[in-house]
């Protein structure tokens, strides 16, 4: 067996993305200690070794993935990703590059691309990106829509929340989430114009219950559809070994009858 297939055999071996998540993790930690200044003070050097100890075995899987998949490496989005993750925590500190840096905390990221599930939610995110930005367009005209009649009917009363049109985009932003709409501003306008509730309500109901549930209802589609893909891929993929080992398995038969009959 050459190097290529050996190291290919191990890199795509479930065992390796077992232990490499289990180092994502554990990187995770060690640069969360990093932000405390009670563990840097004492324990600032075993911490970046280890640290440094985590980033060589992750440039060690990068470069077997490089020399087992060769420009195949390159042709999936998630290997690509691991690369950039990867750069990014080569760069070398000072010289500008103190912030660069702090992204190193992006190697947790890495996690997503070891783990089926995790990269099955964001390939559906990613379906998802179409049909979500027309619903943005959707929620961006209702937006703006409501924030010009807030302004016009609520700015004289209420500049702090409804003085301008973005003063409003942003108010209506707060409302849509429910945080604190009621008691903190809904009420309050209403002491001053007792109908706005016929303003607020029907926006609550078309923004926080309707629009918002139709992004969570095309996410879902779009990572129900990845799966079935997935699972469709593995199917074709399992039913063409099969079909192999059974032709191997035609082949020697067919040997051993033409041996029996010479």
């Amino acid at each position: 067996m050459s190097l290529r297939a050996t190291l290919a055999k191990l890199v795509d071996h479930p065992r390796t993305a077992t232990i490499i998540t289990t180092v994502i993790i554990f990187n995770a930690i060690i640069l969360g200690l990093e932000t405390s200044q009670s563990a840097m003070a004492n324990y600032s050097g075993l911490i970046k070794t280890l640290d440094t100890l985590c980033l060589t075995i992750f440039v060690v899987e990068l470069l077997a993935k490089l020399v087992a998949h060769g420009p195949r490496f390159f042709r999936s989005g998630w290997n690509i990703f691991d690369f950039v993750i990867i750069a990014i925590s080569l760069i070398p500190a000072g010289q500008g590059f103190s912030a660069m840096r702090a992204l190193r905390i992006l190697r947790v990221l890495r996690v997503i691309s070891v783990a089926p599930s995790l990269r099955r939610v964001v390939e559906g995110l990613i379906t998802a990106m179409p049909g979500m930005g027309s619903v943005f367009m959707l929620m961006g005209l209702i937006f703006y829509i409501g924030a010009v009649i807030a302004t016009k009917l609520f700015a004289d009363a209420f500049p702090q929340w409804f003085g301008s049109l973005g003063a409003s985009a942003y108010t209506l932003f707060q409302i849509m989430t429910l945080e604190s709409w009621s008691m903190g501003i809904v009420r309050p306008v209403m002491e001053v114009y007792p109908y706005a509730w016929a303003f607020f309500l029907p926006f609550i109901l078309v923004t926080t219950f309707a629009v918002v549930n139709l992004l969570v209802g095309l996410v879902v589609n779009s990572m129900q559809d990845a799966h079935h893909t997935e699972d469709v891929a593995n199917t074709d993929a399992y039913r063409d070994d099969v079909k192999a080992r059974l032709d191997a398995i035609d082949k020697k038969l067919d040997a051993l009858g033409g041996e029996r009959k010479g």
